[in-house]
């Protein structure tokens, strides 16, 4: 008896300083990371977002664990002489907080951004980026609001639910329990975040090297936050059941779509997920090209000249 409470007492305790030290890295890369643009409420969340030029305008939506900063590699500069570029945090990734965990889902995220959109206030809908988990999520708000979209332009789009699973460096954020997850997120997930980055960062851009500077610039250092890593486990989680459903409804769109994969993609397939989507759509276009996942970084030039043909062919 002696022994077991002596342990348990040992755990709590390793359990504490794991929370503490987690609360501090947080804390510390909050403070590194000022809001760049403004705040907009939205069904219940608070959505941070930065907007660059005038005229038409193209909302651009992160993927799974990233936030807007992953678009920053692109020469947004260049792009905001002709178009209106919209970077979106989604909830409880980038400066987002995710006020409602209920609402991780697909459905809910693709509605959100519908509703986001609406909120601009835009004269005319705009084309609708989405990166890999923002692709299906642009997807569903195609799908629930067609009017509030003038196209799509999915870039490594996860489409399909394959029956593969998650790729490896995301294998750690399937924890379907909510407690269980709360309890890793303050504890476990960013000492282990910190040990294990570089690996994962590497896989999540092989066969491409990440840039050195990713972390900053990036914003891949967000990632080392509890709040981060519990709505990155949430939008994972929620892939299982919502994806299936939704993949049945692609041949509904009748909206521009225009798809564009890197053919050495090692965390989603061109074929399952780009080709199998284009094979549902019939207006849908897509590109390959030499490449990874993270072609908005790696290839930022060769994907600012697809966005903006997309766009002169969308909006103009």
């Amino acid at each position: 008896m002696y022994f077991l409470t002596t342990l348990l007492l040992i755990v709590l305790f390793a359990l504490a300083v794991l929370a503490l030290f987690s609360a501090f890295v947080a804390r510390k890369v909050t403070q590194a990371f000022a809001p760049t643009g403004t705040f907009l409420e939205v069904d219940g969340e608070r959505i941070h977002y930065r907007t660059l030029g005038d005229g038409p305008a193209m909302v651009l939506v992160h993927g799974l664990a990233g936030q807007m900063r992953n678009f920053d590699y692109l020469p947004l500069a260049e792009l905001a002489q002709r178009w209106r570029i919209v970077l979106v945090d989604r909830p409880g990734s980038g400066l987002s907080p995710r006020r409602d965990p209920a609402q991780a889902g697909i459905a809910a995220q693709g509605r959100l951004i519908a509703h986001f959109i609406r909120a601009l206030q835009l004269p005319r809908p705009p084309l609708l980026v989405g990166h890999s988990l923002g692709g299906a999520i642009a997807l569903s708000a195609a799908l629930q609001d067609p009017e509030a979209i003038a196209g799509l332009a999915l870039i490594a789009p996860l489409t399909h639910h394959d029956g593969r699973g998650p790729a490896a460096p995301f294998r750690p954020l399937g924890i379907r329990l909510a407690w269980l997850r709360g309890l890793v997120s303050r504890t476990l997930a960013v000492p282990i975040g910190i040990l294990t980055g570089h690996r994962a960062v590497a896989q999540v851009f092989a066969p491409e090297p990440a840039p050195p500077d990713f972390p900053v610039r990036g914003g891949g250092l967000l990632g080392l936050r509890p709040s981060a890593f519990r709505a990155s486990s949430e939008d994972l989680v929620a892939l299982h059941h919502e994806l299936p459903v939704q993949q049945r409804r692609y041949g509904e769109l009748r909206l521009p779509v225009r798809i564009l994969y890197g053919e050495g993609d090692e965390m989603l397939d061109w074929r399952t997920q780009g080709e199998a989507l284009r094979a549902k759509v019939a207006q849908a276009e897509l590109t390959v090209v030499p490449g990874g996942h993270m072609l908005p970084v790696t290839q930022a030039a060769g994907t600012a000249a697809w966005l903006d043909a997309a766009a002169q062919a969308t909006l103009r």
